[in-house]
């Protein structure tokens, strides 16, 4: 597929070239016939008889016959653009174009030489046939002329009937030079039209991953959606702008929201509407103001409303990469639940009472003994609803999709290439999975809960009738992992120009660490001293890497001769967030120092100013304790 795509790439760059030459000659072959014409205005322009003249024929010569040499071309050009017919009627042309030059001249030697720029230009078609048809041309015109009419070519009366050779030779020796450099051009444009097609082939390949994992995502998508919208739970998630990013149709039909303040997507509108509606508006608010001011803190609790409804409140805080962004808050309407607790409650009072009053206290007993191992089971009930509640991970889909939100702009790179977002669309068919098996179990429990609750309104029946009858290590080398990590910026590196130089003392141990993160650390910091480097303005360009041992530790140092690290940043260079460039992030030193010292080593900096380089060690133990 490859190889059929580059031989037509190949051929349309022939096209093209044959095309665009073929204009070019049409242009010239005007110009030349006027050329023509006008050196012969000015070397002979009138013939004399006596007193008597004459415009002289080699006039006539330039115009008609120049004219009908560049007219049949530029013909075809017009007509028959890129064809074998048209090239070598330009090149037959060309060469008489060039043999009427040379007879308007009086075979001047020095107008010989239109005959090898002729050559040179024909051989942009980068068809050596071209130059065969010119070279025939020339060497039938120098021997015929030179036979018959040796003044018209040579300048002389008489010559040796061989000259015509010695020319043609000449136009040999320059059809070979030429014919090695359109066997080289073509061999490159066959090597271009192979690395296009091979370009095309994996671009093709790239553009149906993306699709098939855009149509991964959009399933994703829908699988996110309809698992957000058929969970128990009103979803609300806010960012620590007072924005709120996120909710599901069960929130809104739980606070019962306004669409209005939901379009805004104001945290502090969404709240002062919910205020509104409880009974204590004071504790909520409190709560809610201690959980922003603590973005770690996770939170349990009920609310109460004034119309009687009961809301079980858990909320968590949002992480994305690791970091808190936000925070998730998730809502269970328990008012029937608790209604049943309460009911549950007021007919155990009415129980007592009634054995109270009727004296019966081995039947009261008796009873009360049956309404605790009821009451064992709401108990029980009441429990495992409460603990699969916290246990829920409902909210788990609140940080799927504020990752999917942050990946908006590379879905596609997202789920293909981060470790995280390959695992998501498995794990949203584990989650949907789970949250449906949980909320069978709470219907299940729930239902078993209003059982218990009819028996013990049996139990107690029964009784008043009764009255009323009576965290890998590994043993490595530390130069392989320099070198790694210079391969890893082996480009980087000579494409800005700068000289490695190695320093290792030969007699170094193998040492026991983690591997990765040690190659993480050199990396970013041959990568920093590479950016040092390419932004100051020597041109000896030098980064040096050192590995020494002693006192049982390994360092490693990277030193270049860049930009320097003023006085005043050498302190806060280790610093999360901490950068001088302009897309950098301040987490790569940072990351690699806190590595170190996870390692029992330790990372340092070292400059003189700006302008005199700078040196970052990495200290490193021989051995793990």
């Amino acid at each position: 597929m490859a190889a059929e795509r580059a031989a037509k790439l190949f051929q349309q760059g022939q096209d093209c070239i044959y095309r665009r030459t073929d204009r070019f000659f049409a242009r010239l072959m005007v110009f030349q016939w006027l050329a023509g014409i006008a050196a012969a205005l000015w070397i002979s322009p009138k013939t004399w008889a006596g007193a008597s003249s004459q415009t002289h024929w080699h006039v006539w010569a330039a115009i008609f016959l120049g004219g009908a040499i560049a007219s049949f071309p530029v013909f075809l050009v017009w007509k028959q653009p890129g064809r074998a017919l048209t090239r070598h009627t330009i090149a037959v042309a060309q060469m008489l174009t060039s043999a009427l030059l040379i007879h308007l001249t009086g075979g001047r030697i020095e107008t010989h030489f239109h005959v090898f720029g002729s050559l040179a230009f024909l051989a942009f078609y980068r068809d050596w046939r071209v130059l065969i048809s010119a070279t025939l041309v020339v060497a039938l015109d120098h021997f015929v002329r030179g036979i018959y009419w040796p003044q018209s070519v040579y300048g002389v009366l008489t010559v040796s009937p061989w000259r015509w050779f010695e020319h043609a030779g000449w136009v040999l020796f320059e059809d070979t030079f030429l014919f090695i450099s359109i066997r080289q051009s073509l061999r490159d444009m066959l090597e271009v039209a192979a690395r296009r097609a091979n370009l095309e082939e994996v671009n093709a390949d790239i553009e149906r991953q993306v699709g098939e994992r855009t149509a991964e995502l959009a399933n994703s998508l829908s699988v996110l959606h309809a698992t957000l919208e058929s969970t128990a739970d009103g979803i609300l998630v806010v960012d620590y702008q007072g924005r709120i990013t996120n909710f599901n149709r069960k929130f809104t039909e739980m606070w019962r929201l306004p669409q209005e303040v939901l379009a805004a997507g104001d945290d502090q509108q969404a709240l002062a509407a919910v205020l509104a509606q409880l009974k204590d508006e004071e504790t909520f608010l409190r709560k809610v103001k201690q959980l922003y001011a603590r973005p770690e803190a996770e939170s349990f609790d009920t609310v109460e409303f004034k119309d009687g409804r009961v809301f079980e409140r858990y909320s968590q805080p949002q992480r994305i990469a690791g970091k808190s962004a936000g925070r998730v808050w998730c809502f269970r309407d328990v008012t029937e639940r608790k209604r049943a607790e309460a009911e549950l409650e007021n007919v155990h009072k009415q129980l007592l009472d009634t054995s109270r009053r009727a004296g019966m206290a081995e039947v009261a007993t008796g009873v009360l003994h049956n309404v605790g191992n009821v009451l064992n089971s709401v108990n029980v009930s009441t429990t495992l609803v409460s603990e699969d509640l916290k246990r829920s991970k409902a909210g788990n889909l609140a940080r799927v999709a504020a990752m999917f939100r942050e990946h908006a702009a590379d879905l596609g790179a997202f789920l293909t290439a981060d470790p995280k977002g390959k695992q998501l669309p498995a794990y949203l068919g584990q989650l949907a999975e789970h949250l449906t098996g949980e909320r069978s179990a709470l219907l299940k429990e729930l239902d078993l809960l209003k059982k218990n609750i009819e028996h013990i309104k049996d139990i107690v029946a029964m009784q008043q009738s009764y009255a009323k009858v009576s965290g890998v290590i590994e043993v490595v080398k530390v130069t392989d992992l320099v070198e790694d990590s210079l391969r890893m910026n082996a480009g980087a590196l000579t494409r800005h120009g700068v000289q490695v130089v190695r320093e290792f003392d030969p007699h170094l141990p193998e040492i026991t660490v983690e591997k990765h993160k040690v190659l993480q650390i050199l990396v970013n910091l041959i990568r920093n001293a590479k950016y040092a480097c390419a932004e100051s303005s020597r041109t000896d360009k030098e980064m040096t890497v050192r590995v020494t041992n002693g006192d049982d530790r390994m360092r490693i140092a990277v030193v270049d001769n860049g930009v320097g690290i003023p006085a005043e940043n050498l302190t806060r260079i280790f610093n999360h967030g901490f950068t001088t460039r302009k897309d950098g992030h301040g987490f790569g030193l940072h990351s690699g120092a806190l590595a170190a010292k996870e390692m029992g080593g330790a990372l340092r900096v070292h400059s003189d100013g700006p302008g005199l380089g700078a040196t970052f060690t990495l200290e490193l133990p021989l051995r793990r304790s």
